[in-house]
C-alpha cells in the first residue's frame, strides 16, 4: 500500500468514527434516527441511525485494512458494500412506490424540483439499479485484482 493510500484510509477511519460519535449522539441524546444526515449518502448513510451502524462499520473496516496493508480489499469491500446497498435501497423505493404508506413525501426529496410529484420514487429506484450494476462490476473487477494481488 502506498502512503497517499494509508493516509486515506486512516482519514476515511477518523471521518466515520465522527459519523458515528455524531450518530451516536442524534438517535441517544435527540432522539432522531430518522433525521437526515445531509452530505454522508456515499456513505450509504441518509439517516442518522444509518450513521450509528455505518459509522461503526467504516470505521473497523478501514483499520482492518489498515493493518493488512491492503488498499485494494478496502475498494472491493467498498464496491461490495455498494452493492448491498444500493440493492436494499432499489427495493425500498420500489415498496414506496405501491405503498398506501407514505414514509417519504415526495416535496421533502432532493429532485422533487424537476419531478414534481410521486415519480421522484422511481427515480431514486432507478438511480439506485445503476449503481447496482456499477457496484457489481467494479466488484467482479477488484476480486480479480484481490485474488492476483
Amino acid at each position: 500500500m502506498e502512503t497517499w493510500q494509508g493516509v486515506l484510509i486512516a482519514t476515511f477511519a477518523l471521518l466515520n468514527l465522527a459519523v458515528f460519535g455524531k450518530g451516536v449522539f442524534e438517535v441517544k441524546k435527540k432522539n432522531n434516527p430518522f433525521g437526515r444526515s445531509f452530505g454522508l449518502g456515499f456513505l450509504g448513510i441518509f439517516v442518522w441511525g444509518d450513521g450509528v451502524i455505518f459509522g461503526l462499520f467504516w470505521c473497523l473496516t478501514s483499520l482492518i485494512c489498515l493493518s493488512l496493508k491492503d488498499w485494494i480489499l478496502f475498494l472491493l469491500i467498498f464496491s461490495v458494500f455498494w452493492v448491498v446497498r444500493s440493492f436494499g435501497e432499489t427495493i425500498y423505493w420500489l415498496n414506496q412506490q405501491f405503498s398506501d404508506l407514505n414514509r417519504n413525501p415526495p416535496e421533502t426529496l432532493n429532485g422533487f424540483n424537476f419531478f414534481k410529484n410521486d415519480s421522484i420514487w422511481f427515480v431514486y429506484q432507478i438511480i439506485h439499479q445503476c449503481i447496482t450494476v456499477v457496484a457489481i462490476i467494479s466488484s467482479i473487477y477488484l476480486t480479480r485484482l484481490w485474488i492476483r494481488g
